[in-house]
């Protein structure tokens, strides 16, 4: 004759408190377990392992970005856990896992070794397991950033976008400064920090894409009639070579000499016309550079004139971590 094992409240919640499963899923491990802790806590990641292979295909594009920066500010790191649904990725619980597994990657210096380290007397991906089963979706870590500089910060946006940046120092109010441009990558996003970090292949690709694009439209706004757009030579300063500048200047001085200025104001309009042709020819790294990004909180400035009212400081890099 079998015998029910009795297991007392305080035992599932200290079953609860090590794993985060449920009352009811924390008594049954336990009777399974005969009362054994570390047996109900094998029970658990079991049943883990057959929910994450029955759903190993499902998508998880939704879950929480979070980040943790060290005690001196000298790294940080931002991770996005994933789930499949948007229900279970704002759940206080899923969000405290979040954050304890960021507290963890912190002290790693990549996603492997982060998936590898300590969680409780289990690695991390076990651990991801055994939730798996407790929330009954499929986590994964789905982004691992980690950044180290003079002065690291970090902005996260509503657990859907985690942001670092680094300084080349730590100057008066740099807690603002790196707030603010972390703000910046998290709101626009950026590929690169500056043109010059562009692969040329990847600015002649996007030259061609682009020119592809806008003569398509403008054989659509030629047949109803209506301008055309300007078809750029150029879209990043990197193309910009002091030839293609100097032939620019002689274009401009033969448009102010056709138009009937006079050469002795020439010096006063070059500069605009100048200005308004980097402008209209570099698009790319207006969209994808950081340093060349108009400022969010003040569009007369870029990210790069925004730094320098700082004194002697440079954005040494950013990453970014998303949700989706």
């Amino acid at each position: 004759m079998s015998t029910t094992v009795k297991v007392t409240a305080q035992e599932v919640n200290k079953l609860r408190q090590a794993t985060g499963a449920g009352m009811m899923d924390c008594k049954k491990a336990l009777v399974e377990a005969e009362g054994n802790f570390d047996k109900a806590i094998e029970v658990l990641r079991k049943k883990g392992q057959k929910v994450a292979e029955k759903r190993a295909d499902r998508d998880s594009s939704e879950g929480a970005a979070v980040s943790k920066i060290n005690a001196d500010q000298t790294e940080g790191v931002a991770i996005v856990l994933g789930c499949e649904t948007d229900f279970v990725g704002k759940n206080e619980n899923f969000l405290a896992l979040a954050n304890q597994l960021a507290d963890i990657a912190l002290n790693t210096s990549s996603k492997d070794e982060f998936l590898a380290a300590d969680f409780g007397g289990m690695t991390v991906a076990e651990k991801l397991v055994e939730q798996t089963g407790v929330v009954g979706e499929k986590l994964e870590i789905n982004a691992f950033e980690k950044l180290e500089a003079a002065y690291v910060g970090t902005y996260v946006h509503i657990n859907k976008i985690a942001a670092l940046v680094g300084l080349t120092a730590k100057v008066d109010n740099a807690e603002v400064l790196v707030k603010d441009v972390a703000m910046q990558v998290a709101s626009m996003g950026a590929s690169s920090l500056s043109y010059k970090d562009f692969d040329p292949a990847f600015v002649a690709s996007e030259t061609e894409a682009r020119i592809a694009v806008i003569e398509k439209d403008n054989i659509e706004l030629g047949r109803l009639g209506k301008t055309l757009k300007n078809v750029p030579s150029y879209i990043s300063m990197a193309q910009l070579t002091p030839e293609v500048i100097a032939e620019a200047e002689e274009a401009a001085k033969a448009e102010l000499k056709a138009e009937g200025k006079p050469e002795q104001i020439w010096d006063r309009i070059l500069p605009g016309k100048m200005e308004r042709f980097i402008s209209d020819n570099t698009t790319l790294d207006q969209e994808q550079c950081l340093l060349d990004q108009k400022f969010i909180k003040d569009e007369k400035k870029t990210v790069a004139d925004y730094v320098s009212s700082y004194g002697d400081v440079e954005i040494s890099g950013f990453k970014r971590a998303s949700v989706g």
